[in-house]
């Protein structure tokens, strides 16, 4: 196989720390390369360098035989590099085909856009992928996951050489995953070159060829897939073994804190369970199930018909997130960057910005020596990769950004503590951090709904389990007799 890209001994410093030291990166037609690394180690930096986001303080890139220095993502993607960001890039408001082909519009001899033509073209592209929608529909009427499918087909619409995937199956359905996966197959067949960045190691060994591991921004190792095994992968990216991936911990639960009975709403349907102290309540089932929306509902963020929420025996009246913060009651979106974090705040900003109150004096004086010495407690409890307290959320990786987002969601001390998909987008070795974390928090007595698409996690940290379908509670599950066949089945509407 030839290489049509080869990134050697790349070199990046930022004020205070150095992204990248010495990094390679090797990309052959028709084959699959996976990029793994903790989150921080410099896989986003690699890939900003390479398509002229950064400037590189080292190193070379060679693409198709001659040594480049892309100015632009314009000036990458004319050459025939795409990227797929983990981050959607696309505008709501404009239909499928027009963010598909947005600054390439099919024009005729008068300047007149080719709708007709334009739609073809981006149906043909859906259809490619397994979406079963009309390109003439508003974007904005998706959902996140079918979002990215459609960047998946603006990428492919480039014919680009090299093709990145960052996080691409990360808000995706099984269903649209095995797309993907197709898709994929078939570009590797037809000689294309790809980058296929992901957390989930499973996804490595199905479908890449080999696989690149950076660790602090250093090149660690380039590997056959063939050649390594999970538990090799883990100690290359995290520089130690890691024995036990779900640290599950047996506590006797307390009394009952959180009692929900008979909540509905849009698209919730008469449900009802509890929660007790000490307790992780994993909460499964398919996307679309109506898990975030039974959350948001608890949370005071969705509207709610009928039923009530109680803590521990006092009926609440749950307006607004606001009232559930009051009341006790913290959650962690699924999606950080629309509803938990503001990018262009500090960490320390983020961090305390729902738990003011508790730095503030009775004058309204905020302590800002408590607050830096909360906040750096954190940081250095959750191990995020920062070079200060004031850096811009906006500039950490996915997962710092992650951790950023839990540290502020405890900052208030809650009694119930919901977390939505808490390791999306988060490494092994973070996520065997957030794990412990979140034992501990059990340990305390703390209540704990723990909302996850990954079957592994939910059965590997709940004490109890409850699977949703069509905004229903179909099942309730032990820990000890929980498995994923019954878990899947429920989730289908073929359970209990």
């Amino acid at each position: 196989m030839s290489v049509l890209l080869r990134l050697e001994g790349i070199e990046k410093s930022f004020p205070g720390v150095k992204a990248l030291d010495g990094v390679n990166l090797n990309v052959s037609a028709g084959k699959v390369m996976g990029l793994v690394g903790e989150n921080g180690a410099g896989k986003s930096t690699l890939m900003k360098v390479l398509t002229g986001i950064y400037k590189r303080d080292a190193g070379f890139i060679n693409y198709l035989g001659q040594n480049r220095n892309f100015k632009s993502p314009r000036d990458s993607q004319q050459a025939g590099i795409s990227i797929i960001h983990q981050e959607l890039n696309l505008l709501p408001e404009l239909s499928i085909a027009e963010n598909i082909f947005l600054g390439r519009e099919k024009v005729g001899t008068m300047g007149r856009i080719l709708w007709k033509d334009m739609y073809a073209s981006a149906d043909k592209l859906l259809a490619k992928l397994g979406v079963k929608r009309s390109s003439k529909i508003r974007l904005g009427e998706l959902g996140i996951g079918e979002q990215q499918m459609v960047e998946i087909a603006k990428a492919i619409s480039f014919e680009s050489k090299v093709i990145i995937m960052d996080e691409p199956t990360d808000t995706l359905t099984e269903t649209e995953t095995t797309a993907l996966f197709n898709v994929i197959n078939e570009l590797r067949d037809s000689g294309h070159g790809i980058v296929y960045i992901s957390h989930r190691l499973k996804e490595i060994f199905e479908i890449c060829d080999d696989v690149t591991v950076i660790r602090d921004g250093q090149f660690i190792g380039e590997s056959p897939v063939s050649d390594i095994d999970e538990d090799r992968l883990i100690e290359m990216m995290v520089g130690r073994r890691l024995d036990e991936q779900f640290p599950r911990v047996e506590v006797q639960p307390g009394q009952v804190s959180l009692e929900v009975k008979e909540l509905s709403g849009p698209r919730l349907d008469n449900i009802s369970f509890s929660l007790h102290e000490g307790e992780i309540l994993g909460v499964s089932g398919l996307m679309g199930a109506g898990r975030t929306e039974l959350m948001k509902a608890i949370y005071g963020a969705y509207p709610v018909t009928g039923g009530s929420v109680s803590l521990f025996g006092e009926t609440l009246k749950i307006k607004s997130p606001h009232d559930a913060l009051e009341a006790g009651i913290a959650y962690i979106s699924e999606d950080r960057k629309a509803d938990g974090l503001v990018l262009g705040l500090s960490i320390i900003e983020n961090m305390t910005l729902a738990a003011l109150r508790e730095f503030s004096s009775a004058a309204g004086h905020i302590h800002r020596s408590r607050e830096k010495e909360a906040v750096d407690s954190y940081i250095d409890t959750f191990n995020i990769r920062t070079p200060s307290r004031d850096q811009a959320v906006g500039n950490l990786s996915g997962g710092n950004q992650q951790k950023v987002a839990i540290a502020k969601g405890l900052m208030d001390r809650p009694k119930v503590f919901i977390l939505d998909e808490p390791t999306r987008g988060v490494d092994v070795g973070a996520k065997k951090e957030i794990y412990q974390l979140i034992n501990r928090f059990k340990e305390e007595g703390m209540s704990i709904i723990l909302v996850s698409s990954e079957m592994p996690e939910i059965l590997g940290m709940s004490d109890r389990i409850l699977v949703m379908h069509e905004g229903r509670i179909c099942g309730e599950y032990k820990a000890e007799e929980a498995d994923q066949e019954k878990l899947m089945a429920c989730a289908i509407g073929r359970g209990r």
